[in-house]
C-alpha cells in the first residue's frame, strides 16, 4: 500500500526514497502522518482479512497459520512489485491480533510504549515480534487459555523472521546510528 500511496500522491518510487522501505515509517518520513496512517491500517488489514475468511471456512490451525503467513510473505516479496515490499510488521500485526489476540496485544502494549520512550519504531517491531509468543507461552501457563501448537509455533517463526528482516535495524541499533521516528531519514 505505501508503494501505491506514493505513486498516487507523489509520483515516486517509495523503495526509492527515505530508508527505502516500503512501509509505514517509511512513508511517514516522505508523505507525512496522514499517509502513514493509511499505509499502516491497509497494511494490518492485509493481514487480518485473510486469516478472518480462513477461519470462516476451517477450524484448521494449520490453515490459519498458512494463510496468514501467505499474507506476510506478499507482503514481503509482492509478485507486482518486483519481490521488493515491506518487513511486514504491520501485516503480521494483522495476522497475529486474528490468532492470539491476547499475547499480541501484551506485546504490542510493551511494544508502543518503547516505541513512545525511545522513538526507535524498529525497537517497537522486533519487541512486538519477540514478546509474542514469549506472552502466548506465559498465557498458557493459565489453565483457561489455550491456542493451537500451530499458533504458537508460527509465532516464533514470524519473530525469527522478523530478526532476520531487521538485521541491518539490529545492527543500527547496537551501534546507535538508528534513526528516530520523528527524524527526517538521513
Amino acid at each position: 500500500f505505501s508503494y501505491l500511496i506514493a505513486k498516487k500522491i507523489k509520483k515516486i518510487d517509495i523503495r526509492k526514497e527515505g530508508s527505502g522501505n516500503a512501509g509505514a515509517t517509511n512513508t511517514l518520513r516522505v508523505l507525512g502522518i496522514g499517509p502513514a496512517i493509511t499505509v499502516l491500517l491497509l497494511d494490518v488489514v492485509k493481514g487480518v482479512l485473510p486469516v478472518l475468511l480462513a477461519m470462516l471456512f476451517t477450524d484448521a490451525a494449520f490453515v490459519h497459520v498458512l494463510t496468514g503467513f501467505a499474507a506476510i510473505l506478499g507482503h514481503n516479496w509482492p509478485i507486482y512489485f518486483g519481490f521488493r515490499g515491506g518487513k511486514g510488521v504491520a501485516t503480521s500485526i494483522g495476522v497475529l491480533v486474528s490468532l492470539v489476540f491476547l499475547p499480541a496485544l501484551l506485546a504490542g502494549v510493551v511494544a508502543i510504549a518503547s516505541i513512545f520512550i525511545t522513538r526507535y519504531v524498529s525497537l517497537g517491531s522486533l519487541l512486538f515480534a519477540v514478546l509474542t509468543p514469549i506472552a502466548l507461552v506465559l498465557l498458557m501457563l493459565i489453565p483457561s487459555f489455550s491456542y493451537p501448537f500451530e499458533y504458537m509455533l508460527f509465532t516464533v517463526i514470524l519473530a525469527v523472521m522478523s530478526l532476520w528482516r531487521h538485521r541491518t535495524n539490529v545492527s543500527r541499533l547496537l551501534s546507535g546510528t538508528e534513526n528516530k521516528i520523528g527524524r527526517k531519514h538521513a
